[in-house]
């Protein structure tokens, strides 16, 4: 049999992996992990401002998915209808990067405002890559093995980048503040994984080509109608939700459940490794095994998962009794929970072939909208609501050993029992995939697409 040629350059596969998977992804990483405690610790904000800013700032990030992704589908221009975004987002992530970690010699309010401005600013140029970005695989690749191989490489790469942003911070941001003679290493490294940024989105807008196209609905409306109206996509969105909200837990409470429960913030870094290395062997070993033994990314996340409960339940009830228990426990839970947001992205692809064997459109741009419009309600969710609840249980900003019990409680269960429910809830949503029965004709729909794309 005549080996099937490849329809993905080496250098669109790099590109595609490193540019929302790389220097954007670290931004992301140390953002999601730092920043919190940034506000708290650094700025002296109140908990219970900074949920509120989270709220506001990670809901209108949401809201705006779905506009992102009814522009990008409706956008006529000579590069094509995802490429030309790549063009600026870049720029505003350096911008808005940086000036989120700004501490600004305002007042209290003064701040809140700033924040919220600055994290409304870098949550809008991360809707602006991102909807085009899951857009544009499926309007390049048609053939899923090689797609599903691309969506693994990048998922390779955000370890590796969750790994540097999570792990490696503090000393990057020391080691910055040490060589520039500057109080706040956290802007030159935005300014340093900004331009890495750069380099890769501006080298997949060179590398891409939209190819696999069908003509778009021009009334925005009516094509989110034609999108909505099939119920088949309603565990798809559940599941996306729930993964954003179990990834965002593991990382965003792992700094205060070391400093406030264990009470020793020395072991940050270590534990932070831990998490990071977990992730990576996640992507890079676990996932391709789950991949093979599991045959498709609908049953890989499923039994993932259920095994990612039972690890959960355990480091709940006996996770801060030993830390030798709680370090293998978490590298074990954290290898095998993680590749939930990566194999989330195949049923971005397989919703996209759904559509447009149903409606005969391509909603690239919209689909993706949808995922990143239940994977910012996550975000929001993890952001304001760790806040939320560390704010109603009695939190104290920098009092390690002084905490009271209830705020432990609280922060024991924000960091293994609240990811416990979202797999629960993510592995119910699984046991309900109505597009696999549609699966013989997507494959016969593909295999007569030439790779012509629309005419403009």
């Amino acid at each position: 049999m005549e080996k099937q040629k490849k329809e993905a350059s080496n250098a669109f596969v790099w590109f595609h992996s490193t540019s929302l998977s790389g220097g954007a992804m670290i931004i992301s990483a140390i953002i999601a992990t730092y920043f919190s405690v940034f506000m708290t610790d650094t700025m002296m904000l109140p908990a219970a401002a900074c949920s509120v800013i989270m709220f506001i700032a990670s809901l209108w990030d949401a809201i705006n998915d779905p506009i992102m992704g009814v522009i990008a589908d409706r956008t006529h221009s000579k590069w094509g209808r995802y490429r030309p975004y790549f063009i600026p987002a870049p720029l505003l992530l350096i911008l808005f990067g940086t000036l989120i970690w700004v501490n600004p010699p305002f007042g209290t309010a003064g701040k809140i405002a700033w924040v919220l401005i600055t994290y409304i600013g870098w949550g809008m140029t991360v809707t602006l890559y991102t909807m085009p970005h899951m857009a544009l695989l499926p309007a390049c690749v048609k053939n899923d093995k090689e797609r599903n191989k691309i969506v693994t490489i990048g998922a390779g790469i955000t370890a590796i980048s969750f790994s540097i942003g999570n792990t490696f911070t503090l000393q990057l941001k020391a080691a910055c503040e040490k060589m520039f003679n500057i109080k706040n290493g956290y802007i030159p490294l935005m300014l340093l994984f900004g331009i890495l940024a750069l380099i890769s989105f501006w080298g997949l807008f060179a590398t891409s080509k939209e190819k696999y196209l069908n003509p778009h609905d021009e009334n925005s409306k009516g094509a989110l109608k034609k999108v909505l109206k099939h119920k088949e996509l309603i565990p798809f969105i559940l599941v996306w939700l729930m993964a954003s909200m179990g990834y965002g837990l593991m990382f965003a409470s792992s700094i205060y459940y070391i400093t406030y429960y264990i009470c020793r913030p020395d072991l940050i870094p270590l534990y932070m490794g831990i998490v990071s290395i977990g992730a990576l062997i996640s992507m890079v070993v676990f996932m391709p095994i789950a991949l093979k033994i599991f045959k498709s990314g609908h049953n890989a996340l499923k039994w993932t998962q259920i095994i990612s409960i039972v690890l959960y339940v355990l480091l709940f009830i006996f996770g801060g009794k030993n830390l030798t228990f709680l370090y293998v426990m978490t590298f074990i839970v954290t290898a095998i929970s993680s590749m939930s947001n990566a194999l989330t992205i195949v049923l971005v692809n397989d919703a996209i072939d759904y559509i447009q064997l149903k409606e005969g459109i391509s909603a690239n741009g919209i689909i993706s909208s949808i995922k990143g419009f239940a994977q910012k309600c996550g975000t929001t969710v993890v952001s304001s609501g760790i806040l939320g609840v560390l704010a109603a249980s009695g939190y104290i900003a920098n009092a390690i050993g002084q905490q009271p019990k209830s705020a432990l409680i609280a922060i024991n269960f924000l960091r293994f029992g609240a990811p416990c429910i979202s797999a629960l809830v993510l592995v119910l949503c699984m046991l309900f995939n109505p597009i696999e029965k549609c699966r013989p004709e997507i494959e016969e729909m593909k295999a007569k697409m030439t790779g012509s794309g629309e005419d403009e």
